[in-house]
């Protein structure tokens, strides 16, 4: 590499540092050492344009070790993505373009939010998934519109997590070719030399996963690095992981390879000393005048690449006028159906579990929504989530809509997030609903990257019955609601059912998980689309202008004990208004007069049932007001002898009544 390359990384290590250090906050050991890696792969290998950031054909690029983020920002603003000098001053601060770790939708080229270790090797899987799967739908022998590799770096913290891993080894299974990894290898961590803790050799585990292993020694070097890149290139039938040794810190002579470099600003004297040893005589902030120039060429260059592209996808277009049309409706995430208007998507008889329902409703939405991918981990037939006739996603058929994750869930919602902001893909996923405390964090991300991904987590509450307390979910409901923009839909039958899939399939922004029984359930003629404002009245016996003597609601099987109890009660002379609460996130967003019809503030005398954690219903019946929840584990037994034992019966329903109204 020539001089301006090596210019080029001791600006982007300097920026970095500067940015640290006038935050008094940040990450300078991984900038400082992986800059000669990330500046080779941006400006030598990848394919992008930073004047259009969502070219659809671009690379991508993933830092999975989030905490860098200041190479990514160093990069993004040398880059031409429109990060100025001011941003890069703004590191760390509140409403700043540059926030702690990367936020994808908020900095211009932050293909995804990674901060979490680990998650963004399972994210950049999911891309590579979803490139594989676009190719061998609309790549033609003449013309190869979705052509594109993806790109990530770690560091030793993201290898040590589980997540990578169970990621990992599904890329492996799947052969996927066109992914990259890039190990920042420098032996430190927090606590300090990974000795302590992380004596693995990750060669071997990666070759044992199926990955092409290659080694470049000297993270300085930027040839051999950029050597490493082409043959990784190549290998199309397994994907790469480099392992870059690099030294923590590099340039800064008093913290480089401690763990002192990892977590904290470097410190201006360190800062002065590092300027000295690198040659560097400019003010902080500041780029020089023959980086720029160097930058604007490649910047010039990169869009080339993107001009080349267009002219070829106007030639597929041309030649294949309806693959073009069905690609852009892809790209758009439009449904091309109302799915309000298709009659089978709300149309059952007799009772059903929803899990059943749901899976009817997937293959209803198999044949109208062909971006629509999706899977479980492990768990098709018990979820009911398989597409009949949608083929399955292999190495050796990329034409597959069903993905078979294996039993990884944590990396599989991680590689759901990576699928998303792919473009291009609906993309759904699978478990029992016990097993979401094991995506906890990738479903976190997908509220906060606002990716309307879909989690189908099916034999809720404590009904699971003879699998016991370890398989019941009991605090799991309350978990999910306090996410923000989370919507969590527990249907009371299968038109719910059908309602929830609605609003999961139109969400342009709000991730969903439908909640779901293993047992049948009846179906109520009542229910219907009004579910989809959250909460409805099902069912009333209060008398034309008066409110009700009590309010029962419900999500989920339990609205059938309120449903019973309500005519019961109106047996005995006492007027019950039956609320279906199916998705109570749902319900908060809707109109303050909305919500005051539903549960009028007048009426004080009001129980809530559900089979989870009453945590959270006591917004909902106030101080005067009570719950029959489960705030216990559960217990091994067939189901109905559970919900007898722990009061979900239609005669406690009467029974709490009774008592909160003084009868």
């Amino acid at each position: 590499m020539n001089k301006i390359d090596q210019l080029t990384v001791d600006t982007i290590r300097l920026l970095s540092a500067d940015a640290i250090e006038k935050a008094k906050s940040g990450h300078p050991g991984l900038p400082l050492g992986a800059a000669p890696m990330a500046y080779t792969l941006w400006a030598k290998h990848m394919k992008h344009n930073p004047k259009n950031s969502k070219w659809q054909d671009r690379d991508r690029f993933v830092l999975s070790a989030g905490h860098g983020s200041m190479l990514e920002y160093s990069l993004l603003s040398l880059f031409g993505y429109g990060l100025t000098m001011e941003d890069l001053k703004n590191f760390r601060q509140l409403g700043s373009l540059t926030p702690g770790h990367p936020e994808y939708g908020h900095t211009n080229g932050v293909e995804v939010t990674t901060g979490p270790l680990g998650q963004g090797i399972a994210n950049a899987v999911g891309m590579a998934i979803a490139e594989t799967h676009l190719a061998a739908k609309f790549n033609t022998k003449e013309h190869a519109i979705v052509d594109h590799y993806t790109y990530a770096i770690s560091g030793d913290g993201c290898l040590m997590e589980g997540i990578s891993g169970e990621a990992a080894s599904l890329a492996g299974t799947l052969g996927l070719g066109k992914l990259i990894l890039m190990y920042d290898s420098n032996n430190i961590t927090i606590e300090g030399d990974t000795n302590i803790a992380f004596r693995e050799d990750v060669a071997k585990r990666f070759d044992a996963y199926g990955w092409q292993v290659l080694r470049v020694e000297d993270g300085n070097d930027m040839e051999a690095i950029s050597k490493a890149i082409e043959t990784a290139k190549l290998e199309l039938n397994k994907p790469s992981l480099i392992e870059i040794k690099t030294i923590i810190g590099f340039s800064c002579a008093k913290k480089q390879g401690t763990a002192s470099a990892h977590g904290e600003a470097l410190g201006e004297a360190n800062i002065v000393e590092m300027k000295n040893c690198l040659g560097w005589n400019l003010d902080p902030f500041t780029v020089p005048t023959e980086v720029t120039k160097h930058m604007e060429n490649i910047t010039s260059a990169l869009g080339e690449k993107e001009a080349a592209w267009n002219t070829l996808y106007a030639q597929y277009s041309q030649k294949n006028p309806q693959l073009a049309k069905e690609y852009e409706a892809w790209q758009s995430g439009e449904l091309s159906v109302d799915l309000l208007d298709l009659p089978e998507m709300w149309k059952f008889e007799g009772k059903a579990a929803t899990r059943s329902s749901s899976g009817d409703i997937i293959n209803i939405l198999a044949k109208h929504v062909p971006s629509l991918v999706g899977g479980s981990a492990d768990l098709a037939p018990s979820n009911k989530t398989y597409m009949k006739g949608r083929g399955d996603f292999s190495m050796e058929d990329r034409t597959g809509s069903n993905l078979h994750f294996g039993v990884r869930e944590h990396a599989m919602a991680a590689i759901a997030n990576g699928i998303y902001v792919h473009g291009g893909l609906k993309i759904f996923v699978s478990t029992f609903f016990v097993f979401a405390d094991y995506m906890k964090g990738a479903m976190r991300l997908s509220s906060l990257m606002n990716l309307p991904v879909v989690y189908v987590l099916t034999h809720d509450s404590i009904a699971v019955g003879e699998d016991g307390p370890t398989h019941e979910p009991i605090e799991h409901l309350a978990s999910l609601r306090s996410l923000p923009n989370f919507n969590v839909f527990r249907p009371a039958d299968s038109k719910e059912t059908a309602a929830g899939w609605y609003a999961a399939m139109t969400s342009k922004s709000t991730p969903t998980a439908l909640i779901l029984t293993r047992q049948n359930l009846p179906l109520y003629e009542e229910t219907s689309t009004e579910a989809l404002k959250g909460a409805y009245v099902l069912k009333t016996y209060e008398e034309q202008g008066k409110n009700p003597d009590i309010i029962l609601m419900a999500s989920g099987s339990e609205v059938e004990f309120i449903y019973e109890g309500a005519k019961l009660l109106n047996q005995q002379g006492i007027k019950a208004r039956v609320v279906s609460m199916p998705c109570i996130d749902i319900f908060e967003t809707q109109s303050k007069e909305y919500k005051e019809s539903i549960l009028p503030s007048s009426v004080r005398t009001r129980l809530a049932v559900e089979a989870g954690s009453s945590f959270g219903w006591h917004k909902y019946v106030g101080l005067d007001g009570d719950t029959i929840c489960i705030d216990r584990f559960g217990a091994s037994a067939p189901a109905e002898a559970l919900f007898k034992e722990f009061g979900f019966t239609t005669e406690n329903v009467v029974a709490k009544a009774l008592k909160l109204l003084g009868k």
